[in-house]
């Protein structure tokens, strides 16, 4: 029986011996701590279990993405209400107090968006600021469908922790280097194939979303601010949208 008022924290993993022991240090005074692992080959389940976690295991078996994990992971939760956090995400003792604060207050909403700070070559990103991710819900009105980098769905209300908190943010503790982003985009692009399959794109979408993803970065959200890694990151981005557009020609060609 889930236990009401009270907060889970899940955490799934898969080799994530990095930065697991500074991730759970932090979500420590939660309910409960829970870690479903998939399969990790490393010393992730170690670190887990010497950090006081409960741990429960979703088969990998051949599994590519993690979203099916998610929704095995909050249902095994404990409590009414689920944080999910990332391997690699921070939570910030004034987030904590903040959830804990909102689920007592009668206008308490269902779900809850967080924003999440992002950094690339050692530098915060104000063009990837605030990246709201929905990752605090009450269990029973959510489910988390299988399909890569979508959101949990919730049944009910849900809304943004203003912008302007940034302690209320995530840390982001992944700095990937060019060579990550480019295998992440080569990766992520393949999915974006199959969701747009239907869409019949030509050359004004090959030359304007790559042109606009850039101006929206740079210019609109900020990265601006940040130097040369703002400019990189800027056509980074770009760059993804190319690679989607150019490979759903590409497979209609076929």
């Amino acid at each position: 029986m889930e236990e009401k008022g009270k907060i889970s924290v899940v955490i799934n993993t898969y080799n994530a011996e990095k930065h697991l022991k500074v991730i759970v240090e932090a979500v420590k005074d939660f309910d409960e701590v829970l870690v479903c692992d998939m399969e990790s080959t490393d010393s992730t389940l170690a670190i887990a279990r010497e950090m006081g976690c409960r741990i429960v295991t979703f088969p990998k078996n051949g599994v590519s993405i993690v979203e099916p994990a998610r929704e095995f992971a909050i249902h095994e939760a404990a409590n009414e209400w689920v944080l999910v956090v990332d391997a690699d995400e921070i939570v910030t003792p004034q987030l904590k107090d903040y959830l804990y604060r909102r689920i007592k207050e009668a206008d308490c909403p269902d779900g809850i968006a967080i924003p999440r700070k992002n950094y690339f070559m050692g530098r915060f990103m104000h063009s990837c600021y605030p990246d709201y991710i929905l990752r605090f819900f009450r269990k029973e009105v959510t489910h988390w469908p299988p399909v890569i980098h979508t959101s949990p769905v919730v049944e009910g209300r849900v809304e943004r922790i203003p912008k302007t908190h940034k302690e209320l943010a995530f840390e982001h503790l992944a700095n990937d280097s060019v060579a990550d982003i480019l295998r992440k985009n080569n990766t992520y692009s393949d999915y974006e194939v199959v969701r747009r399959r239907h869409k019949r794109y030509g050359i004004g979408a090959l030359i304007g979303k790559p042109l606009f993803r850039f101006f929206k970065s740079y210019f609109l959200k900020g990265g601006c601010l940040d130097g040369i890694p703002g400019l990189i990151h800027a056509k980074l981005d770009s760059m993804y949208q190319f690679t989607i557009v150019s490979k759903l020609m590409e497979e209609r060609r076929k």
